[in-house]
């Protein structure tokens, strides 16, 4: 183990890593790098889609059967391709109707590192909670687990919206593996996550002791994600991400608010960072509300173009039921584009006071939705000062540096408590 204040050996685990849309990627390469500048060595394991890293960490993947590929989702896996036991866990839970690729990644991992005890001092696992962490725990590694938020959340929210009994018996088939996440949890040394809604989340549907838990919050690079005085702003031009098409991003409101505000005004078009899913819920609701020809999504691109998408729409909005955290409202604030977003989860936590650094409303609810995009867009005073004061905020709370060192903390303590309870 590093003495304390030398620099450290992790191995920072992932099971996907979608580099541009998706928490998960971004948080792994933005700690990884911002672990990196602090001097420590940082090596990622990772399934697919994998992120990308800075050239001084080391990326190991750990390929998957990639079921749910952007190309051909939801494939069955051919038996010939089924070569390891992770195979076999993953096409097993995949089978039975499950999301397989927690557990099956876990396995992996845990085959990965177990013959390299002696090459890090210890282990910090990007919210996969599978069975085979628990493995890694019982030879010695010391185990730190970020969660963002419990996904049972998303399981409470989409059981919600389900549309029919069978939807409710698919979803319940599908996020199956939050009970083992749950356990998981419950055994893991040290949760860090990203905000109090989430701690509150995580200790009532988790059961993981407080005491265990940590708040950390992720961040931005207000160097790279700045207003960009070269490029105009499009009037009328509304702005989203929605990383996977589910209830729980709560797109389908902004739609019918722009669908309704479209009657007022017909200037008015919304780009979506995140790509569209065909026939997915989205796809049918922008065709039915004719929203086809004003309605762009955008995916693949790098950090520099997202940036410039945000320089050119009036208004962001993050119209979530729920969100742990919220690195896309970060990100829109620190290019000094003014919010809506709603008070769903820890969206308040995150944005700040209404009409002093962003504009909130209520989830679930287009028209109030609506009514809030209408009286931002009136006003371009109190969106400048909105946008600037919005940009202020996240310079004075959120950086990766600042992540990175708050995360060497809590892998301190961790170390700190392995050390003690080794002299016992």
């Amino acid at each position: 183990m590093a003495p304390h204040g030398d620099p450290l050996r992790i191995a920072l685990l992932t099971y996907r890593g979608k580099p541009h849309v998706g928490g998960q990627g971004i948080y792994t390469r933005h700690l990884a790098k911002a672990l990196a500048d602090l001097g420590h060595h940082v090596e990622v394991f990772s399934g697919q889609p994998y992120p990308e890293v800075d050239e001084r960490v080391p990326l190991h993947q750990l390929p998957s059967l990639d079921i749910y590929n952007d190309h051909f989702p939801m494939r069955m896996p051919g038996v010939w391709e089924l070569k390891s036991l992770a195979d076999f866990v993953e096409v097993t839970a995949f089978s039975l109707g499950g999301f397989p690729e927690p557990l099956a990644f876990s396995v992996r991992a845990f085959q990965a590192l177990r013959q390299r005890r002696d090459d890090f001092d210890l282990v910090h696992d990007n919210q996969s909670l599978g069975y085979g962490l628990l493995g890694l725990q019982r030879m010695g590694f010391p185990l730190i687990a970020t969660i963002h938020h419990p996904i049972t959340v998303d399981r409470r929210l989409e059981m919600a919206h389900a549309p029919t009994r069978y939807k409710r018996l698919t979803l319940q088939r599908w996020y199956s593996f939050t009970r083992m996440q749950t356990a998981v949890a419950q055994r893991i040394e040290r949760v860090i996550t990203v905000s109090e809604n989430s701690f509150a989340d995580i200790h009532r549907d988790h059961k993981v002791p407080e005491d265990r838990m940590h708040i950390v919050p992720v961040g931005v690079d207000p160097e790279l994600f700045r207003p960009m005085a070269t490029v105009t702003r499009r009037p009328g031009h509304l702005i989203t991400t929605a990383s996977a098409d589910v209830a729980m991003k709560g797109l389908s409101y902004l739609l019918e608010a722009l669908a309704k505000l479209r009657t007022e005004r017909d200037d008015l078009h919304l780009t979506v960072i995140g790509r569209k899913k065909v026939g997915g819920r989205s796809e049918e609701t922008i065709e039915r509300l004719g929203l086809t020809d004003v309605v762009e999504f955008v995916s693949g691109v790098p950090d520099q173009r997202i940036v410039e998408l945000y320089s050119e729409a009036e208004l962001a909005v993050v119209p979530s039921l729920y969100e742990g955290f919220s690195l896309p409202a970060i990100e829109a604030m620190a290019c000094g584009v003014p919010v809506v977003a709603t008070t769903g989860g820890a969206l308040p936590e995150v944005v700040g006071a209404d009409e002093e650094t962003a504009f909130l409303v209520a989830p679930g609810d287009a028209e109030a939705l609506a009514a809030r995009i209408r009286s931002a867009l009136a006003d371009p005073a109190l969106r400048d000062r909105i946008g600037a004061a919005g940009r202020q905020r996240v310079i004075d709370q959120w950086s990766w540096r600042h992540t990175a060192e708050r995360t060497v903390e809590q892998y301190r303590l961790l170390l700190s408590e392995h050390a003690t309870a080794a002299r016992r």
